[in-house]
């Protein structure tokens, strides 16, 4: 009975010839869908609520800001009749494809004879679809958060949210130390923070203290908790946020000293603070590097050839041509190394004329250079 829906987790090997960490490797981890359906309604419908899903899964878990839209015909999945994307730009301005979800009418059907008996009694093709993301988004996830420390790994994803680090001597003091970190453990641990327990480490291995916290820095752990014998004997941690790492007035880590008490009650909150403040500082940087306003192709050119580091996104509004003429702007944009990224489903409606025919425009596209 329809609708048939298969999804697969896999490990996938293709020709790559200049391959990039986590963005473009020869073997990759992808999840792939495939969906088979009696109409086109239910099709698109299905279409759609998978590119949903991966929009709240870069959103709400890797607290990647993505750009919803259609893909021009020139972009779209070989065969396919829709392909739909979410786009994220990176640090440096260049978009990266996130996800991607597509309509395949009957095509493929057609090519490899998916029927079924239609409520006639005849046979029929499904309309089918074909949806999927890979470790790319892991990739996205660092460009988009990473800093000069390391890793920024947003709270929803990090394998430890809280590492506290007892500042252990060697001496008789330690096993003191470690039962004093070991209560703020427990408190933790017994809580819930974005809807899963929280997951906190006591790192009691050997090592200098700096040495540790540097170390789970670089791996982006999202709150460091530093305890030292002065800190137990005074009742307090330093707890440091590693989207706060530094102090802006005296260049220093940016350590807070609450007492252990309150960092067991507030550390659930700092955690859903930084999630969503993670996704707020990516999303004003892709606002703040989108330009919009331009009506002219002389003015992309100017646009992507200027002295500008990292040029972003430039919304413009095209006439959608076809054919030759699509063509023809493929060609134009590659000149600039250049790609039409998607139609954003909230954008403006189309009021002027299409920057690469003068035709009336019919929509509003994003431009940009892309990995």
């Amino acid at each position: 009975d329809l609708p048939l829906k298969l999804n697969q987790w896999a490990n996938v090997v293709r020709w790559e010839m200049r391959t990039r960490m986590f963005l473009r490797t020869a073997e990759f981890l992808w999840q792939e869908g495939h969906t088979a359906h009696e109409t086109e309604a239910e099709a698109k419908e299905h279409t759609l609520r998978m590119l949903e899903v991966y929009r709240q899964c870069a959103e709400e878990d890797l607290a990647l800001p993505v750009i919803v839209g259609e893909k021009p015909e020139n972009e779209r999945f070989p065969g396919a009749v829709e392909t739909w994307s979410i786009e994220a730009m990176m640090q440096d301005g260049k978009a990266l494809q996130a996800g991607t979800s597509h309509y395949l009418g009957t095509n493929f059907s057609a090519a490899s004879g998916i029927k079924f008996q239609n409520r006639e009694g005849s046979e029929t093709l499904a309309h089918t679809t074909s949806w999927g993301v890979s470790t790319r988004m892991i990739g996205g996830m660092i460009m988009a958060h990473g800093d000069d420390d390391g890793l920024r790994v947003p709270p929803r994803l990090a394998p430890w949210q809280v590492v506290i680090l007892p500042m252990l001597r060697d001496n008789d003091e330690d096993a003191a130390l470690i039962d004093y970190c070991e209560g703020l453990r427990a408190t933790l641990a017994g809580q819930h923070v974005l809807g899963e327990k929280l997951r906190v480490l006591l790192d009691t291995k050997p090592g200098k203290a700096a040495a540790k916290r540097w170390d789970w820095v670089r791996k982006g752990a999202p709150v460091i908790v530093e305890v030292g014998g002065r800190d137990m004997q005074n009742g307090v941690v330093s707890m440091l946020r590693r989207d706060r790492l530094w102090d802006k007035n005296s260049g220093k880590p940016a350590f807070e000293a609450p007492t252990r008490e309150i960092a067991g009650q507030t550390i659930p909150d700092v955690l859903a603070d930084m999630q969503a403040a993670l996704l707020t500082e990516a999303r004003d940087r892709r606002e703040a590097n989108i330009t919009r306003g331009v009506d002219s192709y002389d003015a992309v050119e100017a646009h992507f050839n200027s002295d500008a580091k990292y040029p972003g996104w430039v919304e413009v509004q095209w006439s959608k041509p076809t054919g030759a003429a699509l063509d023809q702007v493929v060609e134009r944009l590659k000149a600039l190394k250049l790609t039409i990224r998607n139609v954003p489903t909230d954008a403006a409606p189309a009021d002027g004329a299409c920057i690469f025919t003068g035709d009336p425009a019919v929509e509003r596209i994003l431009l940009a250079r892309a990995y």
